[in-house]
């Protein structure tokens, strides 16, 4: 299975960071990601939120670095493991905005992009935008459509129920003849959406159990069936895993998610330190289920 991280001090979700991420560095990050990459991890996820209400950031959280900015600096400290937004939020851009922007960050990877995207929930940070709430789903559907036949392509041509533009020029645009497109969520509609629209689903917030039978109905769709490629499956752990000390229990965990259909796994760790989340990493690797 592909591993992937959920990367610390990036995002500080209330009750669930560990206390040294609230002073990390980027120096940190970059360490950290170096040292996942060496062990041949897959990739390291950013998401994004332009602003968070200062009443829902006690459950949320309040800190979101930037994707495009996070991504571009790492890209130079390393030169294999892949950078997945996750997510991307469609509602909030232009789907040539992300294709123009993302299309960069491609080229400036050396193409090691995987867009995971997702519809949004957050009101009042759609009310800041200026970005249509209601229709968000339907919206994001044609995004999707939009950003398959635009991601890399010079001269794209798009016409669909929000969208329609052709006879611009987008330079660059993305290195990858075919950006994967991972769609997160927690609801059987997200993995509807990634099924018929995407490359990939990465949910979070979910119970292995629940997910088993998610992905039992999904197969048993049309749309499931008239795939052309395999979908990928980046499931997230419920509760961090802690690799040195409880081994044993993190391996029976991997072997449920594989058991259920994951391809991957985005991982979120015990950890107390830097050095602590280092080697996290690396006992990680040895407990991956035969």
């Amino acid at each position: 299975m592909k591993l992937g991280i959920v990367t610390p001090v990036l995002t500080l979700l209330p009750r669930a960071h560990a206390t040294w991420e609230e002073t990390g560095t980027f120096a940190d990050v970059t360490a950290i990601v170096q040292e996942a990459e060496r062990l041949g991890y897959h990739h390291c996820t950013c998401s994004e939120h332009v602003g968070i209400p200062t009443d829902v950031a006690a459950t949320r959280g309040g800190r979101y670095w930037d994707p495009l900015a996070t991504f571009g600096a790492l890209s130079a400290h390393t030169s294999t493991i892949r950078f997945a937004t996750h997510v991307l939020v469609l509602g909030y851009h232009h789907p040539l905005e992300i294709a123009k922007r993302y299309g960069t960050l491609d080229r400036v990877t050396n193409g090691r992009v995987i867009l995971g995207v997702g519809v949004g929930s957050l009101q009042e940070e759609f009310e800041l935008l200026d970005a249509p709430f209601a229709d968000r789903g339907a919206r994001a559907d044609d995004t999707m459509r939009a950003l398959r036949v635009s991601l890399s392509q010079r001269t794209p041509e798009y016409r669909g129920d929000y969208y329609d533009y052709r006879g611009f020029v987008i330079e660059p645009h993305a290195q990858q003849a075919r950006v994967p497109i991972w769609v997160g969520g927690r609801t059987a509609r997200s993995l509807r959406r990634a099924v018929e629209l995407g490359d990939g689903w990465a949910p979070f917030g979910l119970r292995t159990d629940e997910l088993g039978e998610m992905l039992a109905r999904a197969r048993d769709t049309d749309a499931w069936n008239a795939r052309t490629e395999p979908i990928d499956v980046l499931l997230q752990n419920e509760h961090p895993l802690d690799p040195i000390t409880e081994a044993d229990r993190v391996t029976e965990q991997l072997a449920k998610f594989r058991a259920i259909g994951a391809t991957g796994v985005n991982v979120r760790f015990v950890h107390h330190s830097p050095a602590h989340y280092r080697e996290q990493l690396a006992a990680l690797t040895q407990c991956e289920p035969a």
